[in-house]
């Protein structure tokens, strides 16, 4: 079977890392995109520790920056990839709102307007049948879009900046799926969540995470961050993935092995999908396989 070669947005820690780490261990090539080398480089040698003769790299990835993501692009050195799992993201817990460079919500402009833009410059990369997986959060599934203010100007919640992210992430990875098959592409787009992922459940991958003894109750109903990989590992390597599907843990959508889930609710929303889609747009001023 010939290798794939994936990109992974955020590899260097939290699912991200084991979504980099399993994807190695099943005998992908990985490219672990970060904006902090130093990083990187300790999760490169975490996954060369537990897997031997992995085949892992890093380029200089900043979505927050849009200016940059081209440059980030070109670092890649491939005339094809494989797939790209939309991993990377911030969660800020602070009351103040922030701005990237060019002027966007940090949280709405990281999570989804760099993914959005990004994956602009990726698809001419992408091989015939290629997968964009992006990693939503089942928090998105209670969120709800505020057209007149998307960028959290009036009233900036920071939990409720971080759903409203994760929503126009998945609405848009859906809505990819779908421009993808009326354009009579082979590549498709497909959406994962991983469940209730926490720190305190995850294994330690010293120096990327050092997990603390004792046990947690919350391990009868939530799970560690490498379980969390598992949704967006399958969707990458897996036969029984179609585009425009929604994978997550088998287990009330918290835990457990992956399980195909039905689209439902704001998820659903093919006309708020169009919206983000063309607010995207004029945002970053690309259009994805345009």
């Amino acid at each position: 079977m010939e290798t794939k070669t994936v990109l992974v947005t955020g590899g260097n820690a939290g699912i991200g890392y084991f979504v980099a780490e399993q994807l190695a261990a099943r005998g992908a090539t990985v490219v672990i995109g970060s904006r902090s080398a130093a990083k990187a480089e300790a999760a490169l040698g975490s996954i060369r520790t537990q897997v031997p003769g992995a085949q892992v790299r890093h380029i200089p990835l900043d979505l927050a920056d849009l200016t940059s993501l081209k440059a980030s692009v070109d670092a890649l050195e491939l005339s094809r990839l494989d797939a790209v799992v939309h991993n990377a993201g911030v969660y800020l817990d602070g009351p103040e709102r922030r701005e990237t460079a060019a002027g966007h919500e940090l949280t709405f402009g990281t999570n989804h307007l760099g993914h959005f833009a990004v994956t602009h410059w990726l698809a001419p990369l992408l091989a015939d049948g290629g997968r964009i997986v992006t990693t939503g959060s089942f928090t998105a599934k209670r969120a709800e879009l505020d057209f007149d203010d998307l960028q959290s100007r009036n009233d900036y919640d920071p939990k409720r900046a971080y759903a409203r992210s994760k929503l126009a992430q998945m609405l848009c990875g859906f809505e990819l799926d779908r421009r993808l098959r009326a354009a009579g592409s082979s590549a498709i787009s497909v959406v994962t969540h991983p469940g209730g992922a926490l720190d305190s459940l995850t294994p330690s991958r010293p120096p990327v995470h050092v997990r603390k003894p004792g046990l947690s109750p919350a391990g009868l109903l939530l799970q560690g961050k490498d379980a969390g990989a598992w949704p967006a590992v399958h969707a990458v390597l897996e036969p029984d993935v179609e585009g425009g599907q929604l994978w997550g843990p088998r287990t009330l959508g918290m835990r457990g092995r992956p399980h195909l889930e039905t689209v439902r609710g704001r998820l659903a929303d093919a006309e708020a999908a169009a919206r983000v889609w063309a607010a995207s747009v004029e945002l970053t001023g690309v259009d994805p396989f345009a």
